[in-house]
């Protein structure tokens, strides 16, 4: 029946962390014990302190169609956090409240891509870039990276990818999947290239932010000469574990936002309004609410790179970020592995997942097909246990 589809569906990929964690649950209903270490979502509760913003705002009739760009007051708590962790400055007019930063994405691809623009994407990158901006029309132009580049572009890889039809760079940092970020010197380097072509508009993503391990996150909107052509999105999915309240945000030029709102209004609407009045709970308070889980994700870190690095064939960069590790395992191409020729990443993935009751995703996913993505939002005895399994079946 796909033909009476749409072009536009037929030809888009599905999700590959959401095909996974579907996988996952299928065979967790047929009895098997599935370790899932696909899904990018922590596996602590919400503070308690968010659940009661969200009890009060039930109780105070927040129930009916929010402002489609947002509550006036959280987009003020959305500014504040702006000043205070990036030093950014922006008006109440140049936010934009989203359903997750998803959303935050695709209505930037939406309102700012003609067809045939293209936009550059290091690889890897997170799984959704490149379908959302081909939905927008545009064109998606990966820029390979390795682990020998700590999985980042240089300028000189940036520069040499810019084409008279380049009309964005998307990135994130930290990234989503090799946990890289980006240091105020590499963001300097890129930011020198794309002074020398202003046409060239940035998004930056950067929902993982406070989940760093290297002691400060840089927002390349605050350097010299990229503010007014940076949109950044942010969230409060990973930081503050609230996954399912689908709240995102993005900063950027007035007359962006207004566009995205423009959008907004036809698709969606406003976001949910008890999430977005427990957001400005979430976003009001001290970091320290939140750093222990921060704590608990760079401990997990440390250990699953102890555990990985005892395995042959698992050559693997130190990720300053998020909660992933992005193992390259190309080693394993061609070899056969009880009965199953390993051809590639997906091959490796779906080993793991059959032999070892495993789930990670394919680095084809994510623009690289040399790795895997193993998120490590999971206890240390489930890591322990995973890596084990994966040991065994190697």
């Amino acid at each position: 029946m796909n033909q009476h589809l749409s072009d536009r569906i037929n030809n888009m990929s599905t999700s590959a962390t959401l095909a996974m964690a579907a996988k996952t649950r299928e065979l967790r209903n047929e009895g098997k014990d599935i370790i899932g270490l696909s899904l990018g979502e922590p596996d602590f509760n919400i503070p308690d302190f968010i659940k009661d913003a969200a009890k009060q705002a039930i109780d105070d009739n927040y129930s009916s169609y929010s402002p489609v760009d947002g509550y006036a007051d959280l987009k003020k708590a959305i500014a504040n956090k702006f000043k205070r962790d990036n030093n950014l400055e922006y008006g109440l007019n140049q936010i934009v409240v989203s359903t997750g930063a998803k959303q935050s994405l695709a209505n930037v691809a939406m309102c700012m891509l003609n067809q045939g623009d293209e936009v550059i994407l290091p690889a890897p990158y997170w799984v959704s870039y490149s379908d959302i901006v081909k939905l927008a029309e545009g064109t998606p132009v990966e820029v390979p990276t390795s682990i020998d580049t700590d999985f980042k572009m240089t300028p000189e890889q940036l520069e040499a990818a810019i084409t008279p039809k380049t009309k964005m760079l998307w990135f994130s940092s930290p990234c989503n999947p090799s946990g890289s970020v980006y240091s105020l010197a590499e963001l300097e380097g890129l930011a020198e290239v794309l002074r020398k072509h202003p046409g060239i508009f940035v998004v930056s993503d950067e929902i993982y932010e406070h989940i760093n391990f290297r002691g400060g996150h840089v927002s390349i909107a605050g350097i010299e000469g990229m503010y007014d052509r940076t949109i950044t999105v942010n969230g409060v999915s990973k930081a503050f574990a609230m996954t399912g309240w689908r709240i995102g945000y993005l900063g950027a030029a007035a007359w962006i936002a207004k566009a995205c709102t423009k959008f907004q209004g036809q698709m969606t609407s406003g976001a949910n309004a008890i999430a977005q009045r427990a957001t400005i709970t979430a976003l009001e308070a001290p970091l320290s609410k939140i750093q222990f889980m921060i704590d608990k994700f760079h401990e997990r870190r440390d250990l699953i790179l102890k555990l990985l690095g005892e395995i042959e064939g698992f050559s693997l960069n130190v990720p300053e970020g998020a909660f992933y590790v992005f193992p390259e395992i190309s080693y394993f191409f061609g070899k056969t592995l009880n009965g199953v020729t390993i051809n590639n990443a997906s091959d490796f993935a779906l080993y793991l997942l059959e032999h070892a009751n495993v789930a990670t995703v394919t680095g084809e996913a994510f623009g690289n097909p040399n790795c895997i993505r193993i998120s490590y939002a999971a206890s240390e005895d489930e890591l322990k246990e995973a890596v084990k399994r994966i040991k065994e079946v190697l």
